[in-house]
């Protein structure tokens, strides 16, 4: 008879997981999360953190059909070892996901569907064409129509109505949602409302690189991320499945939520990798997701107003430059700093050089305070910092059209009053 390496025992496999998964009991596993290669048609590559090792695996395949083979051969041994109660997460992008989702539909069934999960995040791109890809899918299947789940609940949205958190709700004869009344005819009150269940879209951030987390493993996702998934899967002492388990970021975190763990790779580094991750578990907190979106905008109506005003975006947490303006495309975008009260022209100035003295910037803008105009024209300009200062925003708005009407835009020309009105 087959035996797993399980209970007490967490196990890592080294091999082809089509032939590991083989040595697995039938019905032993509670949650299967597999991160295979995505048909990329690429080597994925990278280095430690301390440079001295790389990691990499090949992505490349014939054709599509080969590629989908490779996947729904391990996905039908997946189903196998799956208890009754159990789940599936398949990782994907855009690559191939329609073609996993028929093959998922194969194996499990169309009606053992349940979710298709969006990982949404932001990532800075240079991609010139198309829409910039930010999120990836996970498809969740369960075996049977009698699977784990543990609910979550994500906070309330700031616009959320009041009402909305604290009154009771039901269905009424024509099966519409409405609020609970007593026998007085008084709405009835929820004594303690959990939260919003957790949504289908998931906006985790995507590791940064610096990330005390980051291994230097090519596709690695965050703990935070497979720490959900497991959270809604699974109970404790849980056995959870990685079958392409890479640098192990699923072994890590089924050990801090402790449930067990199988693990199994092709790559002798990688299983390496996450023997040691596992023995010294390393997990990047997220200030994003613990104090929100919100808790990092700091700019003010005022600064906000005038940068709207001029097409600008702000800048969130930057002490010398609260927004950019950007001309179109065609040219690096500009900083801009507002002088705000009680703030020296000095101070200003010094503030901005300093936030932007590394990134080379051709031209740097200054709007001061209303009443803090230096000489008669709109602007002026000081040469050696390539400092444009704008002494009264609301007497020349239009800053994008005076900046593209400029040839030389490294040595532009103090504006006098009659270019303004030339422009306008």
């Amino acid at each position: 008879m087959k035996k797993i390496l399980e209970v007490p025992n967490n196990e890592l496999m080294l091999g082809d997981c089509l032939n590991q998964l083989k040595k697995i009991n039938d019905e032993s596993i509670d949650l299967v999360y597999l991160d295979p290669p995505f048909f990329t048609q690429k080597k994925h590559s990278l280095k430690s953190r301390d440079n001295k090792k790389e990691y990499s695996f090949n992505d490349t395949w014939a054709d599509i059909a080969e590629y989908s083979n490779y996947i729904k051969e391990r996905i039908i041994e997946c189903r196998r070892v799956l208890k009754k109660t159990g789940s599936i997460f398949l990782h994907c992008d855009r690559s191939a996901s329609h073609y996993l989702r028929i093959a998922l539909d194969e194996v499990f069934g169309v009606d053992k569907f349940q979710s298709e999960i969006v990982w949404a995040y932001k990532r800075w791109s240079n991609a010139k064409n198309g829409l910039l890809s930010c999120h990836q899918i996970i498809y969740f299947y369960s075996k049977t129509n009698f699977f784990k789940f543990n609910k979550l609940f994500e906070d309330y949205s700031p616009t959320t109505n009041i009402d909305q958190i604290f009154q009771k709700r039901m269905r009424d004869a024509n099966g519409k949602t409405a609020y609970k009344k007593k026998y007085n005819d008084k709405v009835e009150l929820i004594e303690k409302k959990l939260g919003v269940p957790l949504s289908d879209v998931w906006q985790i951030p995507y590791l940064n690189p610096k990330a005390s987390e980051r291994s230097g493993y090519p596709t690695q996702k965050p703990i935070l991320l497979l720490e959900r998934i497991i959270s809604i899967s699974t109970d404790i002492d849980d056995i959870v499945l990685d079958p392409f388990c890479g640098s192990g970021t699923t072994l890590v975190a089924a050990k801090l939520l402790n449930r067990k763990y199988v693990g199994i790779d092709l790559s002798e580094d990688a299983i390496t990798l996450a023997q040691s991750r596992i023995s010294n578990p390393i997990k990047s907190e997220s200030n994003l997701l613990k104090r929100g979106e919100q808790a990092y905008l700091n700019q003010d109506d005022d600064i906000i107003s005038i940068l709207e005003k001029i097409g600008a975006v702000p800048v969130q947490r930057n002490k010398g430059i609260d927004g950019f303006l950007s001309i179109d495309g065609s040219m690096r975008p500009i900083p801009i700093k507002i002088q705000k009260k009680h703030e020296s022209k000095d101070a200003a100035i010094n503030s901005l050089l300093k936030a932007s003295e590394k990134s080379g910037f051709s031209i740097k803008i200054l709007i001061l305070c209303e009443g803090e105009t230096t000489n008669e024209n709109y602007y002026e300009r000081i040469p050696s910092n390539k400092i444009f200062i704008v002494n009264d925003i609301n007497k020349f708005p239009d800053l994008k059209r005076f900046i593209v009407s400029n040839e030389e835009i490294n040595n532009i020309p103090i504006a006098s009053s009659k270019m303004h009105e030339q422009l306008t």
